[in-house]
């Protein structure tokens, strides 16, 4: 399986651990859990990233990441790519997976990653255009202010995660795209869609699953993504 490996944050390149430092890095953001992206998709791709995550059990203590896939997907849809970000030595920090398929209100092509991350990896804040390591402090704005921070933005959604009715909240992005952030699992739960209209297809019914539990058979999958690697 061929793997891109960028950093989460800006997509640059990431240096690994050496006699000087314990801890990829990268040039321009410091330590960092390195991204892994396979550039090809599949069921045996995501076969092996979920054997991945679940072989990810040291410390024993800290819950594994999960990688929340929409099921059903919406009318049209298909998975484009599985990331994560992390190494042997520090573990998962951060998983995405990416859809595409007709925008809700155009009909045009769309994308839209989801994305579960530790706190302070940012993965999510990366694909969203942003700097900074998570969205806690847009979110804790956004609750005190749900005005929407662009004309196509939603100011909140609603999905359900693993059967739970779960809230996003519009936080910063580029303005090519929209992003939403919430908590699942006691982790972040990003979501990010280009164009930015794409995300008023969190206002429809959306369900997130755990491939890492149950992975369907029926999931079609498409064209690799082009958001996951290199840097939004």
């Amino acid at each position: 399986m061929s793997v891109a490996v960028s950093c989460p944050r800006c997509g640059g390149s990431v240096r690994p651990p050496d006699l000087m430092h314990a801890e990829s890095r990268c040039a321009r953001c410091g330590p960092v859990p390195p991204l892994h992206v396979p550039e090809r998709i599949g069921a045996e791709i995501v076969a092996s990233v979920v054997d991945r995550l679940r072989a990810d059990v040291d410390p024993p203590q800290r819950p594994g990441v999960p990688l929340w896939c929409p099921w059903p997907l919406p009318p049209g849809w298909t998975i484009t790519g599985v990331a994560y970000a992390g190494d042997d030595r520090a573990g998962i920090r951060a998983t995405a997976v990416a859809c595409a398929g007709p925008a809700p209100l155009t009909g045009g092509p769309a994308d839209l990653v989801f994305v579960a991350e530790e706190p302070g990896t940012g993965l999510g804040t990366g694909l969203a255009g942003v700097s900074g390591p998570d969205p806690g402090p847009q979110v804790v704005e956004a609750l005190s202010d749900p005005g929407p921070r662009h004309p196509e933005h939603h100011s909140t959604a609603k999905i359900k995660v693993a059967g739970h009715p779960t809230p996003l909240w519009v936080v910063e992005s580029a303005t090519d795209r929209s992003a939403y952030a919430g908590e699942a699992r006691g982790m972040w739960l990003h979501a990010i869609a280009w164009p930015a209209s794409a995300g008023h297809l969190l206002a429809e019914d959306i369900a997130l699953c755990d491939l890492t539990e149950w992975t369907p058979p029926e999931i079609v999958y498409g064209a690799p993504s082009p958001y996951l690697r290199g840097g939004a």
